[in-house]
């Protein structure tokens, strides 16, 4: 199976260290996990993470382990998920000032090059706006 990478951006009204607290933080809303129908965070390196999103009149589960936490630059993770057809990709956050703001860049690797793959780009997206609106309400 062909696998590609998904990239979006966003620049958020907030200093990084703000950004990367609400990112691990579940209990905040504008984090990825946030909202979801159940939660199992351990936010740090070898930390697993599980997570129930309700989707499309689903649940969709996903799993992954912290390989990466840099306070207040990087986290990067792996990912599984039924959208991967189970495979193991990978995402990849960094977070750059930019003029009083910072600019969160997420890359998420080896996602399959099929309709539910692709699907990742608008969610990810979904999620940035959600922590732009977020930090904007503050």
């Amino acid at each position: 199976m062909k696998m590609i990478d998904v990239s979006v951006s966003r620049l958020i009204p907030a200093s990084p260290e703000a950004v990367f607290d609400v990112w691990l933080d579940a209990k905040n809303p504008g984090g990825p996990w946030f909202g979801t129908e159940r939660v199992i965070l351990d936010p740090k390196v070898d930390g697993l993470f599980y997570h129930s999103v309700a989707h499309e009149g689903r649940s969709w589960a996903h799993y992954g382990r912290f390989t990466v936490i840099e306070r207040p630059r990087r986290i990067e993770h792996t990912w599984v998920s039924e959208a991967t057809r189970g495979h193991e990709s990978v995402v990849a956050v960094t977070l750059e000032p930019r003029d009083g703001k910072t600019e969160v860049k997420l890359r998420h690797t080896g996602v399959p090059d099929d309709e539910m793959g692709r699907g990742h780009e608008a969610g990810w997206k979904w999620m940035l706006e959600a922590l732009e609106q977020q930090f904007a309400k503050r």
